[in-house]
């Protein structure tokens, strides 16, 4: 760590002279303008923020705490994010200076006094000589200020500009010398200065030249010797054998599939980058690796640093790839620029400021990549940040005038001429459940965390007749109706210059738009509400609503609301009989136009330059995605629906059919018809099949060892669509690697006998005490969200005063991704979670030595999971619930040198389960004395 570079004398008094109110945990500590620290109560600090505009750290959270809406104040995340943006730090005072190179703060002394030297830290770094500047400091600082940028005075809070605005311009010499209105418009339109992606032929198709095992293992020993790791026998053994996904095809219809799981502490990440670079390199084509999680993303990205020898070298080799509606949207920035209301509220102008300067620095535009930093968007508000995005489907294409810059297609670009393509789950499902007749797919894939290959497919095929769905339809073909100004063109916009001088396109496109209105419009969840719908869809999907409320007698509570769609209720099926008649006249003239747009670009095929085919294409295949997956499949649902004359519940056996009303926070959210796949990851298979060459599933936990399957494979071939990939005659490879690590002696497991789960006053307890007795280091694992924050509220206080800092996701406004690296930088902290904080965590070391479940992670018994377990067996509540406890009990061991304690604090869980924890660790029923005695006895340092 280094020390505060000196400060020149006139530069001193930059740093505001304001009280630092701080966090530390859970308990709010004020340094004063007398430079008095002293906790202080939540009251006295609220009068405190009425008075002056403190330094903070993370202003949202204090808020949150201080019960107030806003808290002006001078948030140094904020400074951050301005001065270094595209860079990531630990929101915290602490996590602040370490990415400084400053000590790192222990007590809330040291934290309130570290905070303020961070300030003077960061405006050093602000006029540092030769620093890179990518945007105008000054002008953005102005603009973020409401400085020089309006003749309007500002009337209240809401129009206050930024606090650090006056702060940024004194210490780059500004403040007697303004920037000029023309500076600050110059300054916002960064887009000018991004460089344009360069334009190549198309590249050749891949050649078919396998990897032997031999290969796979000298480019892993390169890896190793260039990270100074030491060869592992299964690690190399994992490498040789995946090789054989990538030998070349003897067969059409023939996908070499392998299937491993390989323990944790194998060194899967660099195993199967192995044979993956050795065969891009002699191929001269893409293998693409995907991933369920960013974390994961993150760390294949890292892994791969060592292998090229610069940084340019590597963004020519490997891209990261995720959905068009990860990614910043240049014409959104430049919408929200020119916006004449952006300069009546200080925190859009801010948000704006900041994102500015973040999208001259980042790589890639991704708004959940590894250069934006994940607090960032809970710190400005999560819509400011994300209506940046194209999360509607709103691209115009090559109509956009920074086409050429956009980081979207930058993207796809590159992705043609990687190496190596790290994308997610989500994304490959999407490609491949769109992909047309002529498209063409990536031929080798690596799913890595391929247990959740089944939910991934889940979500890319389902179908969803619901308020949401159909209004954002309408949205995409209508454009905003609301008169406010916004991106939402409509489908004329798109089309209108493509098809002028078309007359019979024109009618086409005037019966699209009047067809659309069958949807719902503006304000339709309150019609819902009251009773009165506008138009035969919202009939419908009342009558749905109505349905669901009929078979449901128990009707509050937080959770969503089911039931069959047979028998209806009268008036259902005369509704779906009038909604599908609307959907067909809407889906005709979108198949008129898709056909019309074919023909122009076969007949105008002289006429037609690059970027008019493109997106000509571009618009094409969005207009099909719409009308033959989504209002295709709802057509049929309809249908289906009608032809039941049975009143069977499910009729189609490989469909799930149910109407829901879902509820969020306890009140009605939407209502609609669903349909789902029995079983979604064959359809995937079955898709990808055609396109993949050669196919990898791997994970720490794929097998599921029973009674009934002592080897443990037939779940997950079922669940990951192997069963399809391996045909014809079964010719996939199956292959385990035991983890390296001694479970036995590193961990203890303890099912906590007497403590009654339905008694939250005892769960809690036993929370605090359990706690307590790891010193921190603990995640409590929930299965319901409610649960979460009732324990939480309980244990908080307790566990402060015994200086244990608790963090809970749904309760703290950070993200999970965010929450996870402050629990990861506190070692003796705890954090309560649920779903995501159980999948895809790593923390080694002490940081997590402690994990506790609320109760056993049954799952639901709704519909759709009662369809499937008539369909894979009565043993599928076994093996998803085996599934859940061996990822929350695998957090615990990430290096050979970790202990951890795994607690269950349901006496009801029934031993069959204990298969899910590794052979030869002891599963002990105990009570909860007992274990707080084995969970500090085991852990002592």
């Amino acid at each position: 760590m280094t020390e505060i570079a000196p400060i020149p004398a006139q530069r001193r008094l930059l740093v505001p002279k304001a009280p630092v109110l701080i966090l530390a945990g859970h308990a709010l500590w004020c340094l004063s303008l007398d430079g008095e620290l002293a906790p202080m109560p939540d009251d006295e600090a609220r009068s405190l923020v009425q008075r002056h505009m403190p330094i903070v750290c993370n202003a949202p959270q204090l808020a949150q705490r201080l019960k107030i809406q806003h808290l002006p104040a001078y948030d140094v995340l904020e400074l951050f994010a301005f001065i270094h943006p595209a860079r990531f730090c630990v929101p915290t005072p602490r996590g602040i200076s370490k990415a400084l190179g400053l000590f790192e703060p222990a007590t809330a002394e040291d934290q309130c006094t570290a905070l303020r030297d961070c300030v003077r830290h960061l405006l050093v770094d602000l006029t540092a000589p030769g620093r890179e500047e990518k945007s105008m400091p000054a002008g953005i600082a102005a603009f973020m200020g409401l400085i020089n940028v309006s003749d309007v005075p500002r009337a209240n809070d809401e129009q206050m500009g930024w606090p650090w605005a006056t702060v940024v311009l004194a210490a780059l010499g500004r403040d007697g010398n303004l920037p000029s209105r023309g500076e600050i418009r110059s300054a916002l339109r960064i887009w000018d200065k991004l460089p344009e992606w360069a334009v190549h032929a198309p590249e050749p198709a891949a050649s078919h030249a396998g990897v032997a095992p031999d290969e796979a293992d000298a480019r892993l020993t390169r890896l190793l010797e260039k990270q100074q790791k030491e060869d592992r026998p299964e690690q190399k053994h994992y490498a040789r054998v995946l090789a054989a996904a990538f030998a070349p095809a003897d067969d059409a219809e023939m996908t070499h599939a392998v299937m491993a799981e390989a323990g944790t502490g194998t060194g899967k990440t660099l195993g199967y980058l192995s044979p993956a670079t050795v065969w891009a390199e002699k191929n001269g084509g893409p293998v693409w690796v995907s991933t369920f999680t960013r974390n994961l993303q993150r760390q294949v990205d890292g892994e791969l640093d060592k292998l090229y020898g610069d940084a340019t070298a590597k963004a020519r080799k490997v891209v990261t790839r995720k959905g068009r509606e990860n990614y910043l949207c240049l014409l959104n920035l430049e919408d929200a620029a020119g916006s004449p209301g952006i300069t009546s509220n200080g925190q859009n102008a801010a948000a704006l400021g900041l994102m500015t300067r973040w999208a001259a620095m980042t790589d890639d535009g991704d708004l959940a990549g590894k250069d934006f930093p994940g607090w960032l968007a809970s710190v400005l508000g999560w819509n400011r940040v994300y209506n940046f995005a194209d999360r509607r489907g709103e691209c115009i294409y090559t109509a956009c005038p920074h086409f050429n810059k956009c980081f979207v297609e930058k993207s796809i670009r590159k992705a043609k001429r990687a190496d190596i393509v790290i994308a997610n789950h989500a994304l490959v499902m999407h490609q491949t459940a769109s992909a047309g007749p002529d498209d063409v797919l990536p031929a080798r894939y690596i799913f890595d965390e391929g247990h959740h290959l089944f939910e991934a497919a889940d979500s890319a095929f389902d179908a969803q007749l619901n308020g949401t769905w159909t209004a954002d339809l309408r949205r995409w073909l209508l454009g905003s109706e609301t008169g406010q100004r916004t991106r939402a063109r409509g489908i004329k916009r798109r089309l209108e210059d493509i098809i002028a001088g078309d007359d019979d396109a024109a009618k086409q496109l005037e019966q699209l738009i009047e067809a659309a209105r069958v949807l719902p419009g503006p304000q339709w969840r309150q019609r819902m509400g009251e009773g009165r719908p506008k138009g035969a869809c919202e009939t419908f999907l009342l009558l749905c609503r109505q349905q669901v409320y009929a078979r449901n007698k128990e009707q509050g509570g937080h959770y969503s609301l089911e039931t069959e769609v047979r028998p209806a209720i009268p008036g259902l099926l005369e509704a779906a009989a009038a909604l599908q008649v609307k959907l067909k006249e809407l889906q005709r003239p979108m198949l008129d136009i898709i056909g019309g747009l074919q023909k122009k670009l076969e007949n105008e095929a002289e006429a037609l330059d690059t970027a008019a085919r493109e997106r000509i294409h571009f618009v094409r295949g969005s207009l099909y995605r719409r009308a033959h997956y989504e209002l295709g499949g709802w057509i049929a649902m309809l249908q289906a629906l009608r032809d039941n004359k049975s009143d069977a519940p499910q009729p189609d056996p490989d469909f799930v059919d149910w109407l829901e009303v879902s509820r969020e926070g306890g009140q009605d959210a939407d209502a609609g018809f669903y349909r789902y796949y029995v079983d979604p990851a064959k359809i995937f298979a079955e898709q990808l099949k055609p396109h993949a060459h050669g196919v990898v599933i791997t994970s720490a936990t794929l097998r599921d060892i029973s009674d009934d399957d002592k080897d443990g494979w037939n779940s997950p071939k079922a669940r990951t669509g192997f069963n399809v990939l391996s045909q014809p005659a079964n010719t996939g490879t199956l292959f385990h690697v035991p983890s390296p690590f001694d479970y036995k002696a590193q961990t203890r497991v303890l099912v906590v006998g007497d403590v009654r789960k339905d008694n939250p006053g005892e769960v809690a307890a036993a929370y605090r005490a359990l706690f307590m007795a790891s010193g921190g280091g603990a995640l409590g694992i929930f299965t319901s969200i409610q649960r979460l924050r009732a324990v939480h509220d309980k244990i908080l206080h307790p566990l402060e005063k015994d200086g244990l800092h608790l963090y809970a996701q749904h309760v703290d406004p950070l993200d999970t991704g965010t929450l996870i690296d402050i629990f990861r930088e506190e070692e003796n902290a705890c954090l309560l979670g649920t779903d995501a904080t159980r999948d895809g965590i790593d923390v080694p070391g002490r940081s997590l030595r402690l994990v506790v479940y609320d109760r056993v992670p049954w799952p639901r018994p709704t519909i759709l999971h009662k369809a499937r377990r008539n369909h894979f067996g009565k043993s599928l509540d076994d093996m998803l619930t085996r599934f859940k406890l061996k990822q929350a009990y695998g957090r615990l061991i990430r290096t050979a040198t970790d202990k951890g304690v795994f607690v269950m604090l349901d006496s009801a869980m029934p031993t069959r389960l204990a298969a899910a924890f590794p052979e030869g660790v002891e599963v002990q029923r105990i009570g909860l004395k007992d274990a707080i005695a084995a969970t500090k006895d085991f852990l002592k340092e």
